[in-house]
């Protein structure tokens, strides 16, 4: 565990640096003169525009008077015996359903990067599915929520209206006898990890667009990080995911679901309601009446994942690090090189939630 107190050194910095720059403007004019207050009103404006996202302490310290947060930090550090490890925390408990949150202050960014936050049962996967809640490689700064699964999951029946986000892409897929790269412009629908007109294990990938660019990675970091949900309801034939960032775009339902989600005295917990949060980035229909029978999701288990490298990253490591690229021809050798840019690769979680209806908890 680790605490930050809610008076950063870096707003501190900012002020006292507003503060200097405002005594050198009143040095420059007279007493009295009328263009004084204007300068004061403009260093005050500029200095209320420099200041971070407001950071709402979460597990405040009700004796202190400097409120502290409580954090699971998970990092990876090179070792006299070679490069950085991967780390990986498994859950145990098994779902069929849910509601899945993680909030955030920092997740791991930068080249060579590969984090995650996702749900598997791998002793049968493809069989029985996979859902990356949160996902990205390299320098991504997009949020995206990826369904893998056998054949049969397409989703291309998502009713128009019912999310803000779009589809990821799929094109330029060679040919599998040719070789022949297809330009065809397709989006990734079909959650099928072999389906021929997507890259290999693709899956159906809901991209989201409201936060565009600010949504994941180093930009989700410099807003002091975020949190991301996820539903998933068999019942209500639906998986729907959303992103929130930074903290003060949090829906007062969900702010007030996390806040109190510890209080030892049960009715005053807050349930958490997603019709109270606006329309999700992704919607996935799943169950009868649509292209995706539910039954490609179960047994899951959380997964907290930070990878190096790998299949994705590392694949696409020529492409998303040209600069590195230059200098390390393969993404294991940029690892290896110790680099300053792979401390921000790290996890900081306030907490991970999950949530179920009362009425469904006799159900296995």
């Amino acid at each position: 565990d680790d605490t930050d107190s809610s008076g950063s050194s870096e707003q501190a910095e900012q002020a006292n640096d507003s503060v200097t720059k405002e005594k050198k403007a009143n040095r420059l004019l007279d007493v009295g003169d009328p263009l004084q207050e204007q300068a004061q009103l403009k260093q005050q404006v500029e200095m209320k525009e420099m200041k971070p996202p407001r950071l709402e302490p979460f597990n405040p310290d009700q004796a202190s008077d400097v409120p502290e947060e409580t954090f699971v930090v998970m990092s990876s550090t090179p070792t006299p015996e070679g490069p950085r490890n991967s780390v990986r925390l498994e859950g145990r408990r098994r779902f069929n359903r849910g509601l899945f949150i993680i909030d955030l202050r920092h997740m791991p960014a930068g080249c060579g990067t590969w984090p995650a936050f996702w749900l598997t049962d791998e002793a049968n996967w493809p069989v029985n599915g996979e859902i990356d809640i949160v996902e990205g490689v390299n320098y991504q700064d997009t949020a995206k929520t990826a369904l893998h699964t056998t054949k049969v999951c397409r989703m291309d029946d998502v009713p128009e209206g019912s999310k803000t986000g779009t589809w990821d892409t799929a094109v330029g897929i060679p040919d599998k006898k040719t070789g022949i790269p297809d330009m065809t412009f397709r989006y990734a629908q079909d959650c099928f990890v072999y389906d021929p007109h997507q890259w290999l294990n693709q899956g159906c990938v809901a991209s989201d667009l409201k936060t565009e660019g600010r949504s994941l990675g180093v930009p989700l970091n410099q807003n002091g990080g975020g949190v991301y949900a996820l539903e998933w309801d068999p019942v209500y034939k639906h998986i729907k995911t959303w992103v929130f960032s930074p903290h003060g775009r949090v829906p007062s339902n969900l702010r007030d679901a996390l806040r109190t989600a510890t209080n030892e005295d049960l009715s005053t917990r807050v349930a958490p309601d997603t019709n109270q949060w606006g329309l999700p980035y992704g919607h996935f229909p799943i169950g009868d009446g649509t292209n995706c029978p539910s039954g490609h999701f179960r047994n899951m288990r959380l997964v907290i994942n930070l990878a190096f490298c790998g299949s994705v990253a590392g694949n696409r490591y020529f492409m998303d690090c040209p600069k590195q690229f230059k200098k390390f021809k393969t993404c294991n050798e940029w690892v290896e090189s110790n680099p300053d840019e792979l401390k921000e690769a790290y996890w900081k979680i306030r907490g991970v939630y999950v949530y179920e209806r009362e009425w469904q908890k006799q159900w296995s």
